[in-house]
């Protein structure tokens, strides 16, 4: 074993809850400071155009697991489903054969209990959401008190599993809390929000500071005039329930993007610990680094929020940066559209394994090696996903699917109307921010009606059929 521990490289991925494409340092915030996730950038590879096929927190999350799609894996919302999170086919199984020992830390999030699942050696979760102060943790099968403000325990935890002595090639799943505020969670989905807390050291950081308004943060009336499916949702959004839930948080404004940066500083510190831990034992260069988000954010584009669970932009696209000097290349840039089931192929690949055929994602290792055809050969359109559930009163019959290719997206509210009224289309190229919704313009039909192919076809590949 002392060979695999030589030529197999250890994985250390790093989750964080809620965060945005655009909310690290190196992925374009205009004032939030991440010098040591920054690094992973700087020394490594970043996906410009990374996405969530299905953006919000359990279905994602078992889709990085299983490199599946939600409707073949069938964690399609966040009800807990603890017994089916048990049998999911989760790539740390094949690792666990390939020789690595391979751990969890930190929030698990399919099904609300946090005790262990198969596929890990080392397990240190909680049920739910968990807290951010003084958290109870499920360590390898018991529960735990502890003291304290929960990123600082996991990143703790994290740097000891790392600097452990280790027989074999260790991977590392590290899922923050941050920057989810606290909320206590019912068995049905839905949870009662209590804001967001940064540590007591970060909780005056980026005073004053604020983030730029874009053409697509707007009113109500504004993006009905593009979104008529919204229009029923814009009303459930004014009952007085729904906007103390919205005002607990500072839904779509600036105090509430501040609060999400100050909580980063925590997560940041961590992978600067890591990084200190991983050089000083010897591990840095032979760890594969991944960072990434598990569903994206609104804050307030297109007068949603707080949200992440609807098709545009800032819903499904994904932080993803990736270290591992031994195959990537420093600084390097990725277009390609990626979707995070991409990940389960290429750490089984990288361990040495061979991705089975049930997963459907497709390893990153040829872009990231820049191999020959590999650009040419890749896919040139990915399909988002989400069903209408129970947490919040306004995501009732929200159902859709969507295909984004290079250039366009093509929304399907798959039961809100017939013959398409009620879709929405957008030119990424002319029209970034998805404001004007081109759906229904004749000069665009041909385009429309080729994207409605390929999103049957997408859909239909996603089931196996």
């Amino acid at each position: 074993m002392a060979r695999a521990q030589k030529t197999k490289p250890n994985i250390l991925l790093i989750l964080v809850d809620d965060l945005r494409f655009d909310e690290f340092g190196a992925g374009g915030h205009p004032y939030m400071k991440t010098p040591h996730i920054d690094r992973i950038a700087h020394e490594g590879a970043m996906f410009d155009r990374a996405f969530h096929t299905t953006p919000i927190c359990s279905p994602n999350r078992a889709s990085i697991l299983t490199g599946q799609y939600a409707c073949r894996h069938g964690i399609i919302d966040n009800v807990a489903r603890d017994l089916a999170s048990h049998r999911l086919p989760n790539y740390h199984l094949e690792l666990q054969r390939l020789g690595y020992e391979t751990a969890h830390i930190g929030k698990w999030h399919m099904g609300n209990d946090g005790k262990p699942r198969p596929g890990y050696d080392f397990w240190v979760a909680y049920d739910g959401h968990g807290r951010l102060n003084d958290p109870l943790l499920n360590e390898h099968g018991k529960y735990v008190q502890h003291t304290g403000y929960i990123t600082d325990i996991m990143n703790d935890m994290a740097v000891d599993f790392v600097t452990q002595k280790h027989d074999k090639p260790w991977s590392l799943w590290f899922a923050h809390k941050a920057v989810h505020p606290d909320a206590e969670q019912a068995a049905d989905g839905s949870f009662k929000m209590d804001g967001y807390r940064a540590a007591k050291r970060h909780e005056n950081l980026y005073r004053g500071c604020v983030f730029p308004k874009t053409p697509n943060m707007q009113t109500p009336g504004e993006f009905l005039k593009h979104k008529p499916a919204w229009a029923e949702a814009v009303e459930l959004r004014k009952t007085k329930a729904s906007r103390e839930l919205l005002d607990a948080i500072h839904s779509g404004k600036q105090e509430e993007i501040r609060l999400r940066a100050c909580m980063m500083a925590a997560v940041d510190e961590g992978v600067g610990m890591l990084f200190d831990a991983l050089a000083k034992t010897g591990q840095l260069d032979n760890t594969l680094i991944l960072f990434m988000g598990d569903n994206g954010y609104f804050f307030g584009e297109h007068g949603i929020g707080p949200e992440r669970r609807f098709a545009y932009e800032e819903g499904i696209r994904s932080p993803l940066i990736l270290r591992y000097p031994k195959k990537i290349k420093a600084g390097s840039h990725h277009k390609e559209l990626v979707i995070l089931q991409d990940l389960a192929p290429t750490l089984i690949e990288i361990a040495g394994g061979k991705p089975g055929s049930h997963i459907q994602g497709r390893s990153l290792l040829p872009l990231l090696a820049h191999e020959p055809g590999a650009k040419r050969d890749w896919r040139k359109s990915i399909m988002a996903e989400y069903w209408a559930e129970n947490a919040y009163p306004w995501l009732v019959g929200m159902t859709y699917k969507a295909v984004r290719t290079g250039r366009y997206k093509y929304i399907k509210w798959v039961n809100r109307a017939r013959n398409g009224e009620l879709d929405e289309m957008y030119d990424l190229e002319q029209d970034p921010y998805e404001i004007n919704n081109i759906a229904k313009q004749p000069a665009h039909r041909a385009t429309r009606d080729k994207l409605r192919r390929e999103l049957r076809k997408l859909a239909a590949d996603a089931l196996g059929l």
